[in-house]
């Protein structure tokens, strides 16, 4: 047995050495970064237009779209049963020839009384009759002309006109279908044209400008927004406000995908570490600092943005300390350690 054990190596670490974790130490650093937001929250339709038609009781006799159709202005997307109001429409332009014809009679019995009046050929009274007669056949004309109207203007609205340009986005309503008056027929995205929105904390909220550039990345792309509007307040209850990004049109994205977002607030200074130092316990964050004796200590510390592997620590850390980079997930608070070398000093500067 003493013959085995002098056979071991000169070299072997002794027990304890061996029972200590090896880790790598990095320095926490000032860099310039690209200060960002980074949120989540839906496409939608920047203005999604609710069509229907005015008249009631009408069957739908022809459906000329469906879904994700681009239409243009004035077009026909269906057409009601007019055989009704057809009908209605003969009647009041025959009522209206009909008050025209007297109109046209009355003026002309008015302009032969006023000669014959010239001449006292007949009183002053029947001119008077004769001028209330046309005035009657004016008002006759004109009311039959207002109802001629009126059903011109019913039978027109058995045809759905596109109000824009856009793109159908639902459809509610069947062929043969007997639709009432302000009842939801179909969707319209007005020009085809989405927004980005997301709810971001009041904090978050002040940092961002219209104008500001947000990227969404989405199957294995990165489409770039501009925000476009900034709520002027926040929720009372949720405190939280609203972004708008416009988005490029025509592009990938579809109305109602759920993106996560990163809105580009500017450039600043930032003391970071790299990301593999920042360990989530109990719903907080700690990096690992080793002293002069070997032994790791936690410190629980407040984090703000991550960057190609690197992260933020906004609280908790000074420029230049040292703090765990490889092995920080297996330490506890006063753990015995061996390190091995310094990790690799960072960049000047970190990129967006």
């Amino acid at each position: 047995m003493v013959a085995l054990a002098a056979c071991g190596g000169k070299d072997d670490p002794p027990p304890e050495a061996a029972s200590t974790l090896a880790v790598t130490l990095a320095p926490a650093q000032v860099q310039q970064v690209a200060r960002s937001v980074v949120v989540s929250g839906p496409v939608s339709p920047y203005e999604e237009m609710q069509l229907g038609v005015e008249v009631s009781g009408l069957r739908v006799t022809s459906l000329n779209v469906d879904v994700g159709q681009s239409v243009r202005k004035g077009q026909v997307l269906l057409e009601l049963d007019s055989r009704t109001l057809d009908s209605e429409l003969a009647q009041a332009q025959a009522s209206l020839k009909q008050a025209q014809a007297s109109l046209s009679l009355a003026q002309v019995s008015y302009e032969r009384g006023a000669r014959l009046a010239e001449t006292q050929l007949i009183s002053a009274s029947q001119l008077d009759e004769l001028r209330a007669g046309r005035v009657q056949a004016e008002a006759q004309a004109a009311t039959a002309r207002a109802a001629r109207d009126a059903a011109q203007l019913r039978r027109d609205f058995t045809r759905l006109r596109a109000p824009a340009d856009g793109i159908v986005s639902k459809r509610l309503v069947q062929p043969g279908q007997v639709v009432a008056a302000g009842g939801e027929l179909l969707r319209l995205i007005r020009d085809g044209r989405l927004e980005w929105r997301a709810e971001l904390p009041e904090e978050q909220l002040a940092r961002v400008a219209p104008g500001a550039t947000v990227e969404l990345p989405y199957q294995g792309q990165t489409v770039a927004g501009r925000i476009r509007a900034v709520s002027p307040g926040v929720d009372a209850q949720t405190r939280t406000g609203t972004v708008y990004a416009d988005l490029p049109q025509p592009g990938p994205l579809k109305a109602g995908i759920y993106l996560e977002g990163r809105i580009v607030t500017g450039a600043g200074q930032a003391l970071m570490v790299p990301s593999a130092a920042v360990v989530q316990r109990d719903g907080h964050a700690y990096v690992f600092t080793v002293d002069d004796a070997q032994v790791a200590h936690r410190r629980r510390v407040r984090t703000g943005q991550a960057i190609d592997g690197r992260t933020e620590i906004v609280e908790g850390l000074e420029d230049g300390e040292r703090v765990v980079a490889q092995g920080a997930g297996f330490l506890d608070d006063g753990d015995k350690v061996r390190v091995v070398a310094d990790a690799a000093e960072p960049a000047k500067a970190a990129t967006p």
